[in-house]
């Protein structure tokens, strides 16, 4: 990490303002070398300066530059911060000048990774990073600025220090038998240490759980046979006319998506083919992607006609529901044909006509997903699949110590187990980690960031 890197942290295109970032050991003497202003080489940190980019005597662009010394920077490096006028042609001029003069394009993610490996922040924080800037509803945000404030890294951090504690205890304990000052460390003591833990990690697991519908949204996938309403459920639920509503059977043959937040909370509707016995290649294709859908959803809604009888169809996507499902009966507007009593599920009435049709459907939604709770929440919660298997694991360990405890195995077997948990919960923070691993996480991050 001793070369200089550079990179435009801004939306590249027409704009008021780009930002191009340089940080590294020659961040100051590059910028100096094409800014005509103050001599950066000399003014304070933390300061912007008016002045103008130029190419040996061409100017290139009025701007205001920040600069910021090492260590007290989001890198740890001399950063500096070049605010030009937007425009994919002055920022990229810009951003040539900079390479011409020493300093290497950035990699996706590459100044985070700095700010990682120097210490300036843990794993967690780190990924909150991203997980901010892709924030698409208020609970998202909230979601990764708890993380990014490191609220969520000192319960972690809370977790390992009891554990380091006993730990230490253990150890004198095995070494320093004589020592009668010490208090005997027995495996009911373990147990009682141990147990405190198990308990507050089994609540931010499944606490966890809300931080992933928070992060990534709950996918719907809208199911039936065809003409039943799925489109206009959609299209009721995104208040626009997403999805081609007619009398034709058929008439969706792929998938059709769209999103909305409801309680802040990103749904993503999926509105798929009608399933029924079809001869039309197209048809079939749409048909066998719906049924895929139903297998990838966080939450099915399976529309049934009020007006029609059960058919076959019918009668087979009912029995292969999965759990998380709910039975929307459809254009209750219309005389009831359908044998409603035969259906032991889930079950709300809508019909997608009226305005205010789709109410019920919300109300069910919001509390099968218990969105009232989410909301009312702190939000500190792990939110990633990395993070929470990882706790998981952690967990795992806990149950094993119970049961070594229980067969009467030594304590210094039992310490061993006691040092993979306080591993596991570093691996969270990024006490330890593979460079693999640092490398597949940062690739996700956008340029310049």
């Amino acid at each position: 990490m001793k070369d200089t890197i550079t990179a435009i942290s801004t939306a590249l295109g027409v704009g008021a303002i780009s930002i191009i970032r340089i940080s590294g050991d020659e961040a100051i003497n590059i910028a100096n070398s094409i800014f005509k202003g103050k001599d950066l080489t000399k003014v304070d940190s933390h300061t912007i300066h008016y002045g103008h980019i130029v190419d040996e005597e061409e100017t290139i662009d009025e701007v205001l530059l920040s600069i910021m010394r090492a260590p007290k920077t989001f890198t740890c490096e001399d950063i500096i911060e070049i605010n030009c006028h937007g425009g994919i042609a002055t920022t990229n001029k810009i951003l040539e000048l900079i390479l011409l003069k020493g300093a290497r394009l950035a990699e996706p993610g590459e100044f985070t990774k700095r700010a990682f490996l120097n210490g300036r922040i843990d794993l967690i924080e780190a990924e909150s990073v991203m997980d901010l800037i892709d924030a698409k509803t208020e609970q998202a945000r909230k979601l990764s600025i708890n993380q990014l404030d490191g609220k969520v890294s000192e319960i972690i951090k809370k977790f390992r220090k009891k554990l380091l504690e006993l730990l230490a205890s253990i150890e004198v304990n095995i070494d320093y038998p004589e020592y009668e000052e010490y208090e005997v460390i027995t495996n009911e003591n373990i147990k009682k240490e141990i147990n405190y833990i198990k308990n507050e990690l089994l609540k931010i697991i499944k606490e966890s759980e809300n931080g992933k519908i928070i992060r990534n949204g709950i996918k719907v996938a809208i199911v039936g046979r065809p003409n039943v309403g799925k489109s206009s459920i959609l299209n009721r639920f995104l208040d626009e006319e997403k999805a081609i509503v007619t009398d034709i059977a058929g008439t969706t043959r792929d998938i059709v998506e769209g999103q909305v937040s409801l309680d802040g909370i990103l749904f993503n509707f999926v509105d798929t083919a009608g399933i029924r016995e079809a001869t039309d290649i197209v048809e079939q294709i749409g048909i066998e992607r719906s049924k895929n859908e139903i297998n990838s959803a966080d939450l099915v809604l399976l529309v049934l006609n009020n007006n029609e009888e059960l058919n076959s169809e019918d009668k087979q996507l009912i029995d292969e529901l999965p759990k998380n499902s709910i039975i929307v009966i459809n254009k209750t507007d219309l005389e009831n044909r359908l044998d409603i009593e035969s259906i032991d599920r889930e079950k709300v009435f809508i019909n997608t006509v009226s305005l205010d049709g789709i109410e019920p459907l919300k109300e069910k939604i919001k509390e099968m997903f218990k969105l009232d709770q989410i909301n009312n929440g702190d939000c500190t919660y792990l939110s990633n699949a990395r993070q929470i298997s990882l706790a998981k694991e952690a967990y795992a360990i806990i149950n094993d110590i119970e049961t070594g405890i229980q067969n009467e195995v030594p304590t210094d077997l039992i310490e061993i187990d006691i040092k993979r948990i306080w591993e596991k919960l570093g691996e969270i923070l990024g006490e330890t980690y593979t460079d693999e691993l640092i490398d597949q996480l940062f690739t996700q991050f956008c340029l310049g960031k």
